[in-house]
């Protein structure tokens, strides 16, 4: 990190190292980037090949967990989905995944303007790959499946569908919303607290929350879904929101004060 951007970045030590973003350091980083849009781009094609092919399964079946049968494939008349040859559920579960990607790279490439060097493109890459492919075993497993083989859709797959179509239309909207705001030079210097932030002082973390949630309750019902969504809500909780805070207190003073007051919840409206 360069001088100025120390500067503009006032936290401790203790909470810079708790976070891989470099707060007030725009450096451009265009090989960390490119690195993490390739890498989240290649991830849907993993768990089309775990959904489609059951690659990895292998090592359920070792442990003597069964998987659940391909199932009959979705017909739709568009040859680029019929041709994937996935079952109806597991082709909205693949569509996450995709879904997942896409956000990603729009935030790596268009909405974020903190540098991402190699090692934390790496890391943050490798950690949605992960929790995509487990909700993805949990769903093949047949201990652990939301899916009932019963009626389609079935409860969990439309709870965790909306919250994951919410969860990450709200991220991908709040962190718009924002850029247009540090885009115009008139407000140089002042936090965002229009739009979908006057809900939520940190509303992208909890949509984030959501979604993730909702794909874990999609893919391995309840008790996954529960677990996942525990985890990312306890960790912003606990990490995330008091080192952005410990920022946005020492680089915007009043103004985040103000915002404070007028703005109550956290992470997610009525609830934190």
């Amino acid at each position: 990190m360069s001088d100025k951007a120390r500067a503009n970045d006032p936290r401790s030590e203790a909470s810079k190292k708790k976070d891989l973003i470099p707060r007030g350091d725009y450096t451009s980083t265009p090989i960390g980037k490119t690195v993490f849009v390739v890498l989240r781009s290649l991830d849907p094609v993993l768990q089309y090949s775990i959904l489609a092919h059951g690659t990895g399964t292998a090592l359920l079946h070792r442990v003597g967990l069964q998987t659940l049968p391909a199932g009959l494939p979705v017909h739709t008349g568009i040859a680029p989905i019929d041709n994937l040859g996935l079952s109806p559920y597991r082709l909205i579960l693949l569509s996450m995944a995709v879904g997942s990607a896409v956000k990603q790279d729009i935030w790596a490439t268009m909405l974020s303007g903190e540098p991402m060097d190699v090692k934390n493109a790496l890391i943050v890459s490798l950690f949605n790959t992960v929790c995509n492919s487990v909700n993805h075993f949990a769903f093949l497993a047949s201990a652990t499946s939301a899916s009932e083989n019963s009626a389609f859709p079935q409860l969990p797959l439309m709870l965790g569908g909306a919250m994951y179509a919410i969860g990450i239309v709200t991220e991908l909207m709040s962190e718009v919303q924002r850029k247009q705001f540090k885009d115009d030079p008139k407000n140089k210097g002042k936090p965002f607290t229009g739009g979908l932030w006057s809900l939520a002082r940190h509303i992208n973390y909890g949509a984030y929350t959501v979604w993730r949630a909702g794909y874990a309750l999609s893919s391995g019902g309840w008790i996954l879904g529960g677990i996942v969504g525990t985890i990312f809500f306890t960790d912003f909780m606990n990490r995330g929101v008091p080192i952005l805070n410990e920022y946005c207190e020492k680089r915007y003073g009043e103004d985040w004060e103000q915002f404070k007051k007028q703005t109550k919840w956290k992470l997610i409206p009525g609830i934190y």
